[in-house]
């Protein structure tokens, strides 16, 4: 496989403070917020961007606004054999009913996590709003599903994997596209 590097560190951060921009914005502020990190590597990614709003809105505590949603048991793909741990889902004390809820994932494909997650999310309690946060969006969609902030779009073809690294779990940040190599 040829491995190509689309996204370094500094660029993954210049996304994240991108999309902290425009959730603030779109959001009219961070009252209300609630960013829910998709595990594995949406976790660090929603901490990240929750930092971030921290920084630019000082009334909003990263700590307080910042959680997990696991979606294992929601797969389409459990029949499949296709099978993680599950992971703890943390809700800020806050809860979620009422609040503007940011997803957080680091990879937007087929939309079918996506489709998991708001399943998840319903469960939990009924938020005003969902909107979606990715840091990359490859395409390809099998469901009809848009993020409302992408990092970088990157347009692929369907054998190619795009991989996410993140420094808290990888030891390094950096995004990368592999595609087979020509028979």
């Amino acid at each position: 496989m040829r491995h190509r590097t689309v996204l370094d560190s500094a660029e993954i951060s210049r996304a994240i403070s991108r999309i902290a921009h425009e959730v603030i914005e779109s959001n009219k502020g961070a009252q209300g917020l609630v960013i829910l990190g998709i595990p594995t590597r949406g976790v660090p990614l929603a901490r990240r961007l929750a930092e971030k709003i921290a920084q630019i809105e000082p009334d909003a505590d990263a700590d307080a606004i910042t959680g997990s949603l696991d979606i294992t048991m929601y797969r389409d793909d459990l029949r499949r054999g296709k099978l993680r741990s599950p992971e703890p889902t943390r809700i800020p004390p806050t809860g979620i009913d009422g609040r503007t809820v940011v997803l957080v994932d680091d990879v937007l494909f087929s939309g079918r996590t996506i489709r998991a997650a708001l399943d998840a999310l319903a469960d939990i309690g009924r938020p005003d709003a969902v909107r979606l946060a990715v840091l990359v969006d490859r395409g390809h969609r099998s469901l009809p599903i848009r993020a409302d902030h992408v990092g970088k779009n990157l347009p692929t073809a369907i054998d190619e994997r795009v991989s996410v690294t993140v420094a808290e779990i990888d030891g390094e940040d950096a995004v990368t596209i592999s595609a087979p190599e020509a028979a």
